[in-house]
């Protein structure tokens, strides 16, 4: 039986930057970059990023309702952009970088149009939610260069990221520090002295380097979730260990000099947590071991998922 898929279309700036964010969800099957509410055929890039065309850059997302509701996609939307910028998005000006949501059906018009409300009555911002709420109409795909541009030139794209201000807005707006603070306060020593003090647990003796049971590892400090027992295996170190995390934008990478060796560092994006180290000795298709501290963790089980919020992610074990 085929699975019921939609079309979502959000305008939130540069397209590179609006891709990452939906890709790794669970139930996205497609996310494509290209221009879409202006007045000209086929347009190019010079063209829209010119103005010449009235073309928005956005992306399309084909995803499972069932899976990933609409209402979670407008939730990862407006964590992406800023919604008050009525001239463009961060260093990008114009109207081919102004932000909008695309409605392909009245119930998602509906839905677009409450969760701006409750965003703007939330007082997160002082100034007035801007980004328009449009009927969606003929979507042009980019060219080929600019899909999966995150993956393509990684190295570009988290220098562009940044030195847009995206990177610093999404920290500075989306972020709950208040309630990190409590949280990290209630840490046990070890949990603390791992995602505070990029410490290291014993190998063998920590809660999940065997564990055999089904669900998601969550971050103990935020909650966002970072691996699946989907993709754990025994790799003989001693530490839980996973092929691949299941939202790759959940998940950073930094170079690691300490104790005279050249690792890889792999922290949460959200809570900035140490989490352990990524190395390319693993079994997976891409061939990466990412060897994380028990302590980092917090297991959810399979049969817990939507008691404890993470219902979405059930369908990592269809």
């Amino acid at each position: 039986m085929m699975k019921q898929t939609e079309l979502a279309t959000f305008a939130g700036g540069c397209f590179w930057c609006m891709v990452q964010p939906f890709d790794e969800m669970p139930g996205i099957e497609r996310v494509v970059s290209g221009y879409t509410g202006g007045t000209v055929e086929n347009p190019t890039y010079e063209q829209v990023c010119s103005n010449q065309t009235g073309h928005y850059e956005a992306v399309q997302i084909t995803f499972q309702p069932d899976v990933f509701p609409y209402e979670k996609l407008l939730e990862l939307f407006w964590q992406q952009i800023d919604p008050t910028d009525a001239g463009g998005q961060f260093f990008d000006r114009g109207e081919s970088y102004k932000t909008a949501i695309f409605y392909h059906s009245a119930e998602q018009e509906r839905l677009a149009e409450q969760s701006k409300v409750k965003l703007q009555e939330s007082g997160k911002f002082s100034k007035p939610i801007v980004t328009e709420i449009i009927p969606a109409s003929v979507f042009y795909p980019a060219e080929e260069y600019h899909q999966d541009y995150y993956k393509k030139n990684s190295a570009h794209y988290n220098r562009y990221k940044t030195g847009s201000g995206r990177a610093k807005f999404i920290e500075d707006h989306w972020k709950n520090n208040d309630g990190k603070k409590d949280i990290i306060q209630s840490l046990t020593p070890m949990q603390y002295e791992v995602t505070q003090n990029n410490g290291t647990e014993p190998p063998f003796r920590n809660e999940y380097w065997d564990n055999k049971e089904e669900g998601i590892y969550v971050d103990i400090v935020s909650g966002k979730p970072l691996f699946s027992s989907t993709e754990q295996y025994d790799a003989g170190c001693g530490w839980p260990s996973f092929t691949k995390p299941i939202d790759e934008e959940e998940v950073d990478e930094k170079m690691d000099f300490t104790h005279g060796m050249v690792r890889t560092e792999v922290r949460s994006k959200t809570a900035d947590s140490h989490l352990g180290h990524v190395f390319n000795d693993g079994p997976g298709p891409n061939g990466l071991r990412y060897c994380i501290n028990s302590a980092a963790l917090k297991f959810i089980p399979k049969n817990e998922l939507a008691e404890k919020g993470y219902e979405r992610y059930s369908v990592l074990f269809d």
